[in-house]
């Protein structure tokens, strides 16, 4: 075993990925993830404790959100990078430690007491860290059910670090959410905690996934105005293009603002669809519209768009040795990529500077044609809701038997090819909410509408699947039930990285029962863990097409 990782959906015999990841990741740089969130651990610990003698460090908790972005599956494949943020890491890490040592001497006249030695990173050169993450992953906890619950809590605080982070990037920030990252992190080096206890603290995971979600949803409409229904095109122009994958809106904001007027158009890929949905980017005359697929496209669609690419967070899939895009792939935020050309974060109170990416573009070709036609999204809760009166009328004439979600994450295994196969089959009375890259199953297909609702309705990115979760719960009141799963609802969701599972845990946490995932359920989950979350949760994996959309409907 060079290696232990199964925190994604593609992980080896759903088991764990031994040798190399299936995403491609080197063991080199699994230890050196696996370090960084030992010291983020370490550096949580500290913060709890420092709480209690009322010290509270808002940018520690970003550190940590942050640094957990870049551990996220396929955000960031750059070994120095890793590195530096382990040493700042540890280095905050032993500065806090310093007062808290300080302040626990002056109350109790000794030195303050660490944690086990697994707890925290030890002091380590850099030349040793790879050697010193081999001791300290997934695996140091040796208890199966324990390890599970832990790396459950860990996972969701990923996904919640990746929210905390764009809305941090915008402005808006949360104390409580601030506060549990560190808690959350600290509780999973604290061997004193029973299974019971861990199993809350996985709950308690997803009601901040909510919380985190809903501070997003507010950061993004305040910044750029409500999503409102737009019609979005595929085609592409005659100028030199640059193609903005990922999901973050600060990012694409200001490249709107540093190329307008230059003859580049600006294109949206994968999860930056959405930005389309958004009034404030709608002013851009050089804003054209979207190209190319989900993720695991990518290889294809860079190689074809001819113009820079910019990542602005995860979702890189490794190039191979055919491909010629490098030097016009461009990296930014937490995200990583050896030849890449990286963007530095923003100097306070200025943007990024995005020079380098124009350059580029402006001696490239446009990008090759890859479709025509447009898609429709921009179904946020805001919209959605003003339509509830004639959705309400739609369900009672018997015009609309079932809203299915369909959202979360697409990926490349041949059985996602049931999540399309549901979508063709469902009944033309089923409505379909989407948000997440799992919108390219269902999205482009010839669906139509239900007396002017059109069946596939995108709340957008894979966080606005808390739009999703808002419109559910707002129809229980319209219909004036007194129980969420009373309504014509049912789940199909696909999954397979970490802002996935913190979605899945906001949904359990909200009430939502009964829920298909798939293509298979999470491998960290252990036996045990798993029967107590379907025991409680009736939470399944998808099947065949046939026999789950007759389970759907009926």
């Amino acid at each position: 075993m060079s290696m232990f990782c199964y925190q994604c959906q593609e992980t080896s015999r759903n088991l764990g990925c031994t040798m190399r990841g299936v995403c491609g990741k080197s063991p080199e740089l699994c230890h050196l993830l696996d370090l960084s969130i030992h010291a983020m651990k370490g550096l949580a610990w500290v913060n709890v404790k420092l709480l209690t003698y009322g010290k509270y460090y808002p940018e520690d908790s970003l550190a940590v959100m942050q640094g957990l972005f870049k551990t996220i599956t396929n955000a960031n494949w750059d070994e120095e990078q890793i590195k530096d943020t382990i040493t700042k890491l540890v280095a905050l890490r032993d500065k806090r430690f310093a007062e808290l040592d300080a302040l626990y001497i002056a109350k109790n006249g000794k030195p303050c007491p660490l944690p086990p030695p697994a707890a925290v990173a030890f002091k380590v050169k850099p030349e040793d860290y790879e050697e010193f993450g081999k001791q300290v992953g997934v695996l140091a906890t040796a208890n199966e059910d324990v390890r599970s619950l832990r790396e459950t809590i860990i996972y969701g605080i990923k996904g919640i670090s990746a929210y905390g982070d764009h809305a941090a990037m915008l402005g808006y920030f949360d104390d409580e959410v601030n506060k549990f990252v560190m808690e959350g992190l600290a509780a999973t080096i604290n061997d004193s905690l029973t299974a019971e206890q861990l199993t809350a603290l996985v709950i308690k995971t997803g009601e901040h996934a909510v919380k985190v979600m809903a501070l997003l949803d507010k950061a993004n409409t305040e910044s750029y105005g409500v999503p409102e229904p737009t019609v979005v095109q595929l085609s592409v122009g005659t100028n030199p293009g640059i193609l903005v994958s990922g999901h973050d809106l600060k990012d694409f904001e200001e490249l709107l603002q540093q190329t307008e007027g230059k003859g580049i158009d600006i294109y949206t890929h994968s999860e930056m669809l959405p930005a389309n949905y958004y009034p404030a980017f709608k002013k851009y005359k050089h804003f054209h519209g979207n190209y190319g697929s989900s993720w695991w496209h990518q290889l294809e669609d860079f190689e074809n768009f001819n113009g820079p690419i910019l990542m602005t967070t995860n979702c890189i899939v490794p190039l191979r040795k055919e491909q010629t895009y490098l030097d016009r792939f461009f990296t930014t935020g937490m995200t990583g990529y050896p030849g890449a050309v990286h963007i530095p974060d923003r100097e306070p109170g200025k943007p990024k500077d995005f020079s380098a990416l124009i350059a580029k573009a402006k001696t490239c070709q446009p990008p090759k044609e890859l479709e025509n036609g447009t898609i429709t999204g921009g179904f946020n809760h805001r919209t959605v809701l003003a339509l509830a009166d004639k959705i309400i009328e739609a369900v009672k004439a018997g015009a609309i038997k079932k809203f299915v979600v369909m959202a979360g994450c697409d990926g490349r295994m041949p059985s996602r090819k049931y999540f399309t196969e549901i979508a063709e089959k469902l009944p033309k009375d089923a409505v379909i909410l989407t948000a997440g890259c799992a919108k390219y199953r269902d999205i482009k297909l010839p669906l139509g509408d239900i007396g002017g609702i059109p069946r596939v309705l995108d709340a957008g990115q894979c966080n606005d699947s808390y739009s999703l979760a808002v419109i559910a719960l707002k129809l229980k009141e319209a219909f004036g039930l007194d129980d969420v799963n009373k309504l014509p609802l049912a789940f199909d969701i696909a999954w397979y990285e970490q802002k996935a599972v913190a979605v899945l845990l906001a949904l359990l946490s909200l009430g939502f029962k009964n829920m298909r995932l798939g293509p298979t359920l999470p491998g960290f989950l252990s036996p045990n863990v798993a029967k107590v979350i379907i025991d409680t949760f009736g939470l399944t994996q998808t099947a065949d097409a046939d026999g789950d959309v007759a389970a759907i409907m009926a």
